[in-house]
């Protein structure tokens, strides 16, 4: 199953609505989108807001964008098939 990083905005979220967001997509992609899986997502903020890189399983983009669409209140900036992985006990010295 083909592997993608999404880029999200928020804006000027605050945590509680990052907890309100976060549950809604959980939901969402359980009854409506069985075909995706949520891996993880690492949350960052500056001083333009939040924004939220996620690791989701899917047959394809679009899926993910529907999705995106039913949760609201965020944007997706990009989304990135992912090639592979690596961590530095991939290299040698």
């Amino acid at each position: 199953m083909p592997r993608y990083l999404i880029e999200r905005e928020y804006g000027q979220a605050v945590e509680e609505d990052m907890q309100k967001i976060g549950s809604r997509s959980k939901r969402v992609a359980v009854e409506q989108f069985p075909e995706i899986t949520w891996e993880h997502s690492h949350v960052v903020g500056d001083e333009s807001g939040i924004k939220s890189f996620c690791v989701y399983d899917s047959p394809d983009e679009e899926k993910l964008r529907r999705h995106a669409e039913i949760v609201g209140e965020h944007a997706v900036t990009h989304i990135y098939l992912i090639a592979g992985d690596v961590t530095p006990a991939d290299f040698t010295d």
